[in-house]
């Protein structure tokens, strides 16, 4: 495992958050401590990968989305309570919406439908993007300083670690969800 680290480690972190996030970048910043991984280069990698998977899903919903809707009106009754959503609080999910978990693509593409300009787009989701990649780097550091994760720790606990990670993210996914529905449900009702 050590050599997969130290061959593909970044690599590995920036792939995993372009698909899944927060297990991606808990597990690699857990093995801050023991300087398996830096800091910095976890934080730039996990913020490399969710850009581009920001990006990507913001510029289809931009190109597409909204003929792609249009054809669906299934997907049109989920996607109305979330844009209407975002346009009433647009400043609060560009801010915020690299934390909701759950929301991972329909929030960038809602984005990319709603007409904002790449270039706002593009501040959002720099200073998103660094601050989520920062804080929950920091949140993974602590859980492997507590939990004093090394390579072979890790190695010999790798399901419990990950099964643990990914209930945490859940558990922080759920719980946001659950507030984000709520203030949908509240919002559409309005």
């Amino acid at each position: 495992m050590e050599t997969l680290i130290n061959e593909f480690g970044y690599l590995a972190l920036i792939i995993g958050t372009f698909f899944e996030g927060e297990t991606a970048i808990l597990t690699a910043s857990s093995l801050i401590y023991h300087g398996t991984f830096s800091f910095f280069w976890t934080v730039l990698a996990a913020f490399s990968g969710s850009f581009v998977s920001d990006w990507v899903y913001y510029l289809i919903g931009r190109i597409n989305g909204n003929v792609f809707i249009a054809k669906h009106p299934k997907l049109q009754k989920k996607i109305a309570p979330v844009t209407h959503f975002f346009h009433r609080h647009k400043l609060q999910i560009l801010f915020s919406y690299r934390f909701l978990y759950g929301f991972r693509i329909i929030i960038p593409l809602v984005i990319g439908m709603s007409g904002l300009k790449p270039m706002r787009f593009l501040f959002y989701s720099i200073v998103t993007g660094l601050l989520w990649a920062s804080t929950v780097s920091l949140a993974g550091y602590w859980a492997g300083r507590w939990f004093n994760l090394d390579v072979n720790s890790f190695e010999n606990n790798i399901g419990y670690i990950v099964i643990g990670f990914a209930s945490l993210g859940l558990i922080m996914g759920y719980t946001i969800n659950r507030l984000t529905t709520q203030s949908i449900r509240l919002d559409s009702q309005e």
